[in-house]
């Protein structure tokens, strides 16, 4: 079976996910699967080559100019058959690249935000993690915690607004965020991840840039109220219409945030499994709390719809003994498989599971109908029929 491993992406996780696609590049290849490298680059051509399968690949070579040059590797889409889909190499000696499923590791915009999801369903072939629909609402952080209002969840009062509004309404915005919310304040983009862009604000200067910093990466910020004295919680969850849950990783970080540097690059990264002093598993919280968190996990994963993985995010504050439901990631990094070791899933069996729930949730879209037979067409006069405003 060639399953095609989508990483890089035109994205400010890029870097990331050309990690988390060597990952799972190396654990297919232990299941006796044929992964077909394919990179997305920064501004958005595909590439396809065996020698793609290795981080230093991308290490000894400059992306702007040696893919550039290697036309031979550039892909096209040739056509979806009803086995897969067909890419071809460009070049002189092009060749043909068959995939049967589409393990999607990308992070962030144009990936991981029901962009390639949709491409993956109008193509009918089988795909890794969430729908275009539980893509889509996840990478939006402000709609995420709208859901979860109304589903009664706990989580940090926050307010959201597009760009266009706080330009042009900058200190009305200003103004509805200090009557509503405490100081200090949390800043992010809406639609990012990775902990990208995102500041904490104790005063309205703080305030002012941090917004500044946020729009820079999107149009849509979130400010919400900081949950002081804090643990940072994280759940997998995996499955499709029986979903479960992994244990709780509780993270250390350096400053106020969990930064982007904590995760991915000091001491080697909390997530390329070199730094898992930083993190606790299972979390230091009693048994009655872990459990109301694991089941608030797979009930938020259910509710917004997930499928195949999933990461959720908590906050807990040690002060008032109080969790609060936080964000969710339809593609973690790593797909977080140093937290499913300890919860007793190996990397190969987590793999394995996710192209059971792809194949799975493919067949039961596949038996849905999509045509409906009409004979509307031949009663319409098309000299008669017209539309309303059209001669």
């Amino acid at each position: 079976m060639n399953i095609g491993v989508f990483f890089g992406g035109k994205n400010t996780e890029h870097d990331v996910s050309i990690i988390t696609g060597q990952l799972i590049i190396s654990g297919l290849k232990e299941l006796g699967y044929n992964p077909v490298p394919i990179y997305i680059a920064k501004n958005g051509s595909w590439f396809s080559d065996p020698k793609m399968d290795s981080i230093d690949f991308f290490k000894n070579i400059d992306p702007k100019q040696d893919l550039n040059e290697a036309k031979s590797l550039k892909l096209s889409l040739t056509e979806a058959t009803s086995n897969g889909v067909e890419f071809k190499t460009k070049g002189r000696f092009s060749k043909t690249i068959n995939i049967d499923i589409a393990f999607p590791s990308l992070h962030g915009k144009n990936g991981e935000d029901g962009t390639i999801q949709g491409l993956f369903e109008l193509l009918n072939i089988p795909y890794i993690g969430c729908d275009v629909t539980a893509s889509a609402i996840t990478m939006d952080k402000g709609l995420t915690k709208l859901i979860y209002q109304r589903f009664n969840m706990p989580t940090a009062n926050f307010i959201h607004f597009q760009k266009e509004d706080y330009l042009a309404n900058t200190k009305k915005i200003l103004y509805e965020i200090n009557k509503n919310l405490p100081w200090p304040m949390i800043v992010k983009p809406a639609n990012l991840g990775s902990s990208i862009g995102i500041s904490k604000a104790s005063n309205d200067q703080e305030l002012i840039n941090a917004i500044e910093v946020a729009l820079h990466y999107d149009y849509k910020v979130i400010v919400e109220e900081s949950i002081e004295d804090l643990m940072d919680l994280t759940v997998c969850v995996i499955g499709n219409a029986e979903p479960r849950a992994s244990l709780i990783q509780e993270s250390a970080f350096s400053k106020d945030l969990f930064t982007y540097e904590d995760k991915y690059i000091n001491d080697g990264g909390a997530q390329l499994g070199n730094a898992l002093k930083k993190l606790i598993i299972p979390a230091t919280l009693d048994k009655k709390t872990t459990e109301e968190i694991q089941n608030m996990a797979v009930e938020a994963y259910k509710v917004i719809g997930c499928s195949g993985i999933a990461r959720v995010d908590f906050l807990y504050s040690k002060t008032f003994k109080k969790y609060y439901i936080n964000e969710i990631n339809p593609m973690p990094g790593t797909i977080y498989h140093h937290l499913w070791k300890k919860s007793g899933i190996e990397l190969v069996d987590l793999l394995r599971m996710l192209i059971i729930f792809a194949q799975e949730k493919h067949d039961r879209k596949n038996k849905i109908t999509y045509t409906f037979d009409s004979s509307i067409l031949q009663q319409s006069n098309s000299n008669k029929m017209k539309l309303k405003g059209i001669e």
